[in-house]
């Protein structure tokens, strides 16, 4: 008899039996899970699934298992953990080859990026709920030089607003998509108030929300988990989802970035941005990242910079709302966060260090 239950991932030794399992499918455990389900004959794992915010994602069955329904139920388990968590609409991140069984059980596509990755979704607040809403805010756009810039600002910084006066003085309107996810250290609310604060004084620009559909838990978590398996394929993804659905239905024609010439996972989605957007008639303007002496402005700088006290370093490369942001009380705890996140990330190095003396005196 097959049983199902929940795989607590709090358990190292259940987490380690799912990440096991999953490996047989080329499928690598990452991005924001907050519940995974498993099946199991008599007492072996034969099949499971995960939920990340509203995404369903890394369902697997065995192979001796396959064929026999029991996809079906573990979407019926997620489902039912969805609607306990108050989630009205899911999305599937899957293999293409597996986009019609899903289809098949009243998922719509949302994008496919072959050889990679797919994205359905069913339910309430879909892509073109999304689209929908934008579009009552901003209109279609019809008959104007629309760019875009895409922004995750942790914090907004001067080169941000270097990259939006360029995008201005190129276009008779810029959007904005902030960046909604919240896996930064600082919170989405105050990300998107620094934005707007940021530009204020800029004609044409308006400020919106990524939503579910840019750099998010289901088009691009490796944005938020560097280093994964997976960053071909959810680049890939996520730059088709915005030529090929986003884009058109805003009358987007150019999206501005800004040069990346060290991290891998920018390096990596710039390059998907430029394969796709060449295959779907938009530009990609890549633009030289602002310089304070022989500094480059970077959001991880100020972070660095605050991280050290350094208020030096972050005067040079933040705006005066940025600042008045950081002196704040909001801003404040914000920072003993990077203070603690980077004297954690110090212990570890010193463990490491330590563990790798050992083993060579061994």
């Amino acid at each position: 008899m097959i049983t199902e239950r929940e795989i607590f991932l709090t358990d190292p030794e259940e987490k380690a039996r799912v990440v096991e399992f999953l490996k047989e499918f080329d499928l690598t455990f990452t991005g924001n899970i907050d519940y995974t389900m498993g099946l199991f004959d008599d007492g072996k794992l034969i099949g499971t699934g995960s939920l990340g915010g509203r995404v369903m994602r890394d369902i697997a069955i065995s192979k001796d298992y396959q064929k026999k329904g029991l996809t079906h139920r573990i979407i019926r388990n997620l489902q039912g953990e969805s609607n306990r968590r108050g989630i009205t609409g899911n999305q599937i991140f899957t293999k293409p080859k597996n986009v019609p069984v899903f289809a098949h059980m009243g998922f719509k596509e949302v994008a496919v990026a072959e050889p990679y990755a797919g994205l359905l979704e069913r339910g309430q607040d879909t892509l073109e709920d999304y689209l929908n809403r934008v579009r009552s805010i901003l209109g279609t756009g019809e008959g104007k030089n629309r760019g875009a810039i895409v922004m995750n600002c942790n914090p907004f910084t001067l080169g941000h607003r270097s990259l939006v006066e360029y995008a201005v003085n190129n276009c008779d309107e810029v959007i904005i998509f902030a960046v909604q996810e919240d896996r930064s250290i600082f919170p989405f609310s105050d990300r998107f108030s620094l934005i707007k604060q940021g530009v204020k004084d800029m004609k044409g620009v308006s400020v919106i929300s990524g939503g579910n559909y840019i750099i998010s838990n289901a088009t691009f978590p490796t944005y938020f988990i560097k280093g994964t398996d997976e960053l071909a394929a959810q680049t890939k993804l996520d730059a088709t989802v915005f030529a090929t659905r986003i884009a058109p239905a805003l009358n987007i024609t150019v999206r501005f970035v800004g040069e990346e010439p060290t991290d891998k996972t920018t390096l990596a989605y710039n390059r998907a941005m430029r394969e796709v957007f060449a295959n779907n008639g938009i530009e990609l303007k890549v633009i030289p990242r602002e310089q304070k002496g022989h500094q480059v402005v970077s959001a991880s700088t100020v972070r660095k910079a605050l991280s050290e006290d350094d208020w030096e370093t972050v005067y040079r490369m933040v705006p005066k709302s940025t600042l008045v942001y950081l002196k704040s009380p909001e801003g404040q705890a914000v920072i003993r966060k990077i203070k603690m996140t980077e004297a954690f990330k110090q212990m570890e190095a010193e463990e490491k260090a330590k563990a790798a003396e050992a083993k060579t005196e061994k």
